[in-house]
């Protein structure tokens, strides 16, 4: 009976402690990112870049139909 004590005591201990280093790394890991959000600089968002893709989609169509499709229309999704 003696050994189912020390057991129970021992499991107590250890779910404890893993516990506590659970909770220390949940709380580590959301001081790291705040401070990493906080010093670093936010990345800018680059400039869309615009061009006309009519001519490539042409030179495409009329590629892949031998000159007898056109592009009738054009629209972004």
């Amino acid at each position: 009976m003696e050994n189912l004590g020390v057991g129970l005591l021992l499991m107590g201990v250890g779910m404890v402690t893993v516990f506590c280093i659970l909770l220390i790394v949940i709380y580590g890991s959301r001081l790291i990112i705040s401070l990493v959000n906080k010093m670093a600089p936010e990345a800018e968002a680059a400039p869309k870049a615009s061009f006309d893709a009519r001519p490539i989609l042409e030179a495409a169509v009329a590629q892949l139909t031998g000159g007898k499709g056109r592009i009738t229309k054009i629209t972004e999704l």
